[in-house]
Parts: structure tokens; sequence; C-alpha cells
């Protein structure tokens, strides 16, 4: 549920993170053209801070590299103080809500010449795009669908604001241009403020601006000017001083969270400005710079640029720059990231005040385990600030895919399929069932397991394709370079020599690599793993079963057992695995409880799904007991009819697990039995969790498989206690329903699950 805290003022109610909420969903529900990234979109469904960042500096304020460079440090610095960056611009006419790395990429290497836009042009340029693409007069070479945008202040504010977004940072606000008292010219961001609920971060307004006339504007348009350090001067970009001073001041991020709180008690509607100055060591240069920005204005005076409207600045900011010989730029770099800084700190404050989810803590923060900051490459194709090497709790092991979807338009007639060509639409969704298992774990540890973390290990091939997707995955997961996982999990998509190499080496690093973990993926790929078995058994008698964690479907596992039995492999027939089958101790008595759970519902409050009669007509109990000796704990995917464990207990690990002293509970759907060696085995059936509308079946299995892990990754010992092993494979079911009504392989929401009580 979404924290909601209820407060009564002047007849206002209280209910800011269901607000956020509800701007998210009025988005959907309208059709907007507007994506948002599902890292913001679950960051604001759950009140995590989110600081939202422009890309006018993207696409015209920075030169290349730092167009792109520039960017994501400023994603980093956001990300160092707890709260999540949403960088926001507009691509093929799509409002982006959070840009991929690719698009940001796009926008800063302007390939397509992307226009600057305020509130103004924002709806022209969506609709446009279906004409044939955006262009400005200047730039008619553009193509059609190959439009760019970068949003300035004012369509930042507008586009932060409808999201529910509450903190905007920026370089510099716009203002009245010198001399705009004849001309009007002054800057959309000024209006804008008065109308939208956001705080925004600036160094003030540029000096090439006429300070003195953009304060009396905010003032007379009722516009809170909130001077952010020691004193009340109004900052001037590059300078710390403009001569100009503002009624208030403030130096603690809290206190300035508490103004923008308190507007909103007020219901008042207009945003705030905190005038940040350059940092201090910045301020020498400042003056030189100040210089340069004086002679720049005379330039353009003098040849006309001033005259020409949105074309003065760039000019502006390239002749400052180039006066300056490149002092300009540096401190140009220095004050994004102080403000980005700045940013982050209010919004964490924030939304504490009005009830912040998991991360409130800004003086450790690390990313959510599975989030990293992206990561680009230079031009010799060398990583930049990849992630850090270091232990992880779980690698996953195996396939990463992109699926294309292609889907018919509903509404023609399906007659004419066979004779004419379809109007439709294709989809490109994330897939592979290493990289489902790897989001689903990481998604799930970040809301019910804090604190574990993955990696996915997984080819990508060197196409458009694999680009995509590699810079999709390092949204969830980093990459594997020098970590030393306690659980390996491998999906069925390795050929037999592959998983072989891979549990031998799991084998060697025996201190490091604690769990393996198999998932089959289908019937024809989950015997890979019978080759790895066979080699296993020729090379010593086994002391323990192999394989840990085994999460076969129905279909699945009656093909292991009957290929594990088959002449090829024959792995049934040996002394070894007669011993461990009879140290369990299974006769008639335990024939009897399964014959008993097996006339039990399915789902209690659900006569119309039967009983569990499978588990004796197709021999479910037998075979997964048959196997234990390989696969010491068998998490069975049932689908519809829920999920069933099967579990073997050392003698080692049962006298202090919660079964030690549990006994066979047909009405709690469990089967426990005692060995000889004091071995216990426990069977339990969990009934299917209600759904929704289900959208999509794929990745649901993989889900489950995730955060069933995450949870054993967690706290390998609580499966081996009652309440605890309910738990875990009740959140795996919750995670899975999840995805089940989602259209995406893992659904973002599993990023907000909480864990299943009993």
């Amino acid at each position: 549920m979404i924290p909601i805290r209820r407060r009564l003022l002047l007849g206002v109610r209280y209910r800011e993170p269901f607000r956020r909420f509800s701007s998210l969903k009025s988005l959907k529900e309208t059709g907007a053209p507007v994506d948002i990234h599902p890292e913001v979109e679950d960051a604001l469904a759950r009140n995590i801070p989110v600081v939202a960042l422009e890309t006018a500096l993207v696409t015209h304020g920075l030169p290349h590299p730092y167009s792109f460079d520039v960017p994501l440090e400023l994603e980093g610095a956001v990300r160092g103080t707890g709260a999540i960056p949403a960088t926001i611009g507009l691509v093929h006419g799509r409002v982006k809500i959070g840009l991929e790395e690719h698009e940001l990429e796009r926008l800063a290497t302007r390939t397509f010449q992307p226009a600057k836009i305020s509130r103004r042009d924002v709806a022209a340029a969506i609709a446009t795009k279906s004409d044939g693409g955006l262009w400005d007069d200047a730039s008619p070479s553009i193509q059609p669908n190959e439009a760019l945008i970068g949003t300035t202040c004012s369509a930042t504010l507008l586009l932060a604001s409808l999201a529910g977004i509450k903190v905007f940072a920026t370089g510099g606000l716009g203002g009245v241009h010198r001399g705009g008292e004849n001309s009007m010219d002054v800057s959309a961001d000024l209006q804008e403020l008065t109308r939208c609920p956001v705080g925004l971060v600036s160094s003030g307004v540029k000096s090439i601006l006429d300070i003195g006339r953009t304060l009396e504007y905010l003032e007379t348009a009722g516009v809170p000017v909130i001077a952010y350090g020691g004193t009340k001067e109004f900052p001037a970009f590059f300078s710390r001083h403009s001569g100009h001073h503002v009624p208030w001041n403030v130096e603690d991020p809290s206190i300035a969270a508490k103004m923008l709180h308190a507007q909103l008690q007020l219901g008042m509607k207009n945003g705030m400005l905190f005038a940040a100055p350059i940092p201090e060591q910045y301020s020498v240069a400042g003056e030189l710079i100040q210089q340069c920005v004086n002679q720049a204005v005379r330039e353009s005076e003098e040849n006309g640029v001033a005259q020409s409207g949105k074309d003065a600045t760039p000019w502006l900011l390239g002749r400052v720059l180039e006066l300056s010989k490149g002092q300009s730029l540096e401190s140009n770099i220095a004050l994004l990231r102080n403000n980005a800084v700045i940013g982050g700190m209010i919004a964490v404050e924030y939304a504490k005040l009005i009830g912040v989810g998991e991360q409130s803590d800004t003086t450790a923060y690390t990313p959510p385990p599975g989030k990293t900051v992206p990561f680009s490459k230079d031009n010799a194709g060398q990583t930049k600030n990849p992630p850090k090497p270091g232990p992880v709790d779980i690698a996953v092991v195996g396939s990463a895919a992109l699926d294309i979807t292609a889907k018919a338009d509903s509404s023609v007639n399906p007659s004419l399929a066979p004779h004419s060509t379809i109007p439709g639409s294709v989809s490109l969704t994330l897939g592979g069932v290493a990289r489902n298992i790897a989001e689903a774990s990481s998604r799930a540890a970040q809301a019910a397991y804090q604190g574990v973390s993955s990696v996915l290990v997984s080819p990508v091939g060197e196409d458009l394709l694999g680009h995509i997707l590699t810079e999709e995955i390092t949204r969830f997961v980093p990459r594997l370079a020098a970590h030393s996982p306690k659980y390996v999990a491998f999906d069925g998509n390795l050929d037999a020599n592959s998983m072989q190499t891979l549990v031998h080496y799991c084998q060697e690093q025996k201190t490091q690599i604690l769990t393996t973990a198999s998932e089959p993926t289908s019937v024809v790929k989950s015997a890979r793993i019978l080759p790895t078995l066979a080699s296993w058994l020729k090379t010593a008698r086994p002391t323990q079963p192999l394989v840990n964690h085994f999460t076969p479907n129905v279909l699945e596992l009656q093909h292991v057992y009957e290929e594990a039995r088959s002449e090829e492999y024959d792995l049934m027939a040996s002394d070894w695995w007669w011993d461990n089958v009879n140290s369990l101790s299974l006769g008639s008595n335990f024939r009897l409880e399964v014959e008993q759970l097996a006339r039990q519902a399915v789902d209690d409050h659900d006569a119309s799904k039967g009983t569990l009669a499978f588990l004796t007509e197709r021999g479910i109990a037998q075979m997964a007991v048959h196997l234990l000796p390989f696969f010491q704990h068998i998490w069975i995917k049932c689908g519809a009819q829920g999920a069933i464990a099967v579990m073997q207990i050392s003698a080692e690990e049962a006298s202090s697990s919660g079964f030690a002293n549990e006994h066979t509970n047909i009405a709690k759907r469990r089967i426990v039995a005692h060995g000889n060696g004091g071995e216990i085995l426990v069977l339990q059936h969990f009934p299917p969790l209600k759904i929704g509308k289900a959208a999509n079946v794929t990745g649901a299995g993989d889900t489950f498989v995730g955060a069933l892990l995450a949870g054993i990754a967690h706290d390998g010992k609580q499966i081996y206690d009652t309440q605890g092993l309910e738990s875990v494979v009740n959140t795996a079911q919750k995670a899975a329903c999840l995805t089940l009504e989602s259209h995406d392989a893992v659904s973002p929401l599993v990023s907000s699950l909480s864990k299943v009580s009993n």
C-alpha cells in the first residue's frame, strides 16, 4: 500500500502520495504520449524521492561529448543523495519521464538537429510527429519520425508537475532579457513557475539577462525566491554575487523541504525558486567569466544577435566559452552538479515529511540491489565508470533476449487476415529466462529482501538489438566482473557442456559459491542437466545432492524423471541412489499421507479448480522424491494449481530446523517424514493466489523463481521453518501474479511488493 497521511488544514485534505500516483494513472488512462521509466514510476508510486533533470543542456547547452557525459554525472549525483533521477525530454514525439541511455545519447549527439521547446511547443511537437517529424525553419533537413527535443526549464516544470515530481534541478533559470521592458522578451520559465507546484533549484539566472527586472517579475507573479546559502544575495550563475537581494535564505535542505510542504498544505499551485550560488572554489573564475559575459553582451548588441530572440542565448554562451578559454564550461558543470546534489537532498527531506518508502537514509545511500548508475563508452569503445566489482548474493547465468511482438489491430475483421496485410503494432520487450530471473530477484530484493544483490551473466550479440538489450539490462543488474556470488542460478538454455563447466566451477569455489540453482525453461531443455549429473556420479561417491534448488513445472519434472531413468543415463540404478532414498524411510504411511493430500482441494475458496489428485494420478510426489538425491530442494510450478515444495533437509541441519518437531498436517497441506539418519523430507502444497485479469503469461514462472531465490539468498535457513517456508513461497507466487497482470516479462510492481506473512 502507498503510505497516506491525512491532515486537515483550512479545509484542504492532504493526500500527496495518492495524488502523485493518480497523476501517473491519469496520464496512462488518457492515452497521453508519455513514457515513464519503470524506475521512476516505481519511485513515484512508493514515494521514493525523485528529482527532475532537463535536457536543454543536452541538446543545446553543452558541447559533445559533455552533452552526454555530464547528464550521466548529474544522474549519479542525484542517486548519491538517495533520490532517483528523472531526466526529461521528447523523443520521436513522445514525452520521456526518465531517459534510457541510448535516448540520451541520441539527444546529445544532435544527429537529427533537435529543437528546443517550452510549454507553447509541447503539444505541437507531439502532434506534428505524425505529419512527418519535428523541425524548425532553421533545420528543414530533418527526416520524418526522427525528431529529438530538448526540454527547457518551462517545459520540464510542466512535465515534472504532470508526473507528480516535486523537485527539479537545473543550471540557470530563464528571465527578463536586457531591454525586455521594450522588447517584451521574457522567458516562459518565469510564467511556468506561477502554475507548477515544483521546487526549482538553479544558480539564479544567467548574467546575460536583466537580473533586477527578473526578480521584479517573480515578485509580481507571487513566486517565492529563496537564496540557498548563508546570505540573501541572489546569485548570478557564474558569479556568487549579483548585487541583488531576496527576502529569504535557507541553508538546510530540510527547511527548504518544509517550505515546499507548507505550500502543499495550503493548496498553493505555484512553484518555488531555490537560488544556489556556484561553489566557492569557482568564485574567482566567476569574476573573470562575468567580464567575458559583459563583453559578449556588448558584441551581441553591436552585431544584431541580441535581436534574434531564441538564437541569442546559444550564441552568447558559445562566445562566453570562447572568451573564457573553457573556464565557463568547467564552472557550468560545477554548478550543475552542485544543484543536482541540493535538489536530491531537498527531495529526500520532502519525502520524509509526507511518508517516505524504503529509501530515506541520505548519509549512507547506495543504489537499490540490482540498480546501477548507467555507464557509457568513450570514443575508443572502452567502458567508462563501469559498475565496481564486488561480492554479490546471486549470479544468474543464461539467456537474455529482446522479444519482438506483433499485434494486429483488433478493429479489423479477422476474416480478412488470410487475404490482406493487416495494420497493427510491433513492440520490443525485454526477455530471456536468466534476464527475467535476474530482474525479478533484483526487484523482489529491493521490495521485500533488502540487502540481497544480483548480477546477470549472459552472452549478448554485437548488433543493434544486443546494444539496446545491454543498455536496458544495466538498469536492473550490473555486469559480472569479479563477483563472488553465494548463489549461482542457471537456466536450461545453456548447452550441456556449459552447464558442466559452470557446475564444476561451483564445486571448486565451495567457500564462495554456496548454492547452485537450475531453471529448466522448457520440457526439451529440462534434461540438459542430466549429463552433468551422470559425470558427477562417475567421479566419486557423493555425500550430498549436486544441485541445491531445481525449479521445474509439472511437465518438466516428468521429463527429467523419465530421462534420468532411461538407458542413456540410468541414474537410479546405483546403490548410492537406493541408499539415499531408503534413508528417508518412506513406507506405506507416507503413501497414505500423499493419498490424503491428493484429495484436498486445490483452492479451498474455489471448488472449480478441483483437487490435488494429480499428485498421485501423475505420480508427481513419487517422481520428486526419486529425484531428491540429485536435487536437494525441488520447487514445482503448477500454474493455476499453485506450487509444491519437496525438500530434503540434511541430518546436520534437521535438528536445528523448525521442522525438527513437526509432523504431517494434511489440513495445512504439509507432509513431514523423518528419516533413519535424522534427515527430514517435507512435501507441501501452496494454493494459488488470486489474480486480476491476466495480461501475459510470459515471464510469470521466471518471476516466481527470481523472487524465490531472493528470499532464499536473504536467509537460507528460513525455508527450514514452517512460517518462513510459506512466506518465501507465497511471496514468490505474489510476484508471479503481478507479472501475470502485466504486459512486461517482469512486472515493475514487483519492486513494491511486500513479503507475505503467515
